[in-house]
């Protein structure tokens, strides 16, 4: 059964760092792209950033220069350091995990940021 867990959501202030991590289980992973994806309220979920099985990296424009996500094969880790964090940053962050027709969620963490 494949789990994603993500942490280190919270509370920042604009202009802050927090970092997300996800730590996915049940399979091997390395030819998956991982990725997070966010839905603030009202809004359609969208995607913030995805790393590739080798590595390639895809950012929303929103957060490009901003956010930096990484993966760890071995430890079946994908992380995203956000920094310079906006108020509109605000929102449910989601680990994702995807191959072909395969497609794996998080249940998603909070990340709230005050102006």
């Amino acid at each position: 059964q494949v789990q994603l867990v993500e942490s280190g959501g919270g509370l920042a202030q604009a202009g802050g760092s927090l970092s997300l991590s996800c730590v996915a289980s049940g399979r091997t992973f390395t030819y998956y792209a991982m990725g997070w994806f966010r839905q603030a309220p009202e809004k359609e979920r969208e995607l913030v950033a995805a790393v590739t099985s080798s590595g390639d990296t895809n950012y929303a424009s929103s957060v490009k220069g901003r956010f930096t996500i990484s993966r760890d094969n071995a430890k079946n880790t994908v992380s995203l350091q956000m920094d310079s964090l906006k108020p509109e940053d605000t929102a449910v962050y989601y680990c994702n995990v995807a191959w072909r027709n395969l497609n794996f969620w998080g249940q998603g963490t909070h990340v709230t940021v005050s102006s």
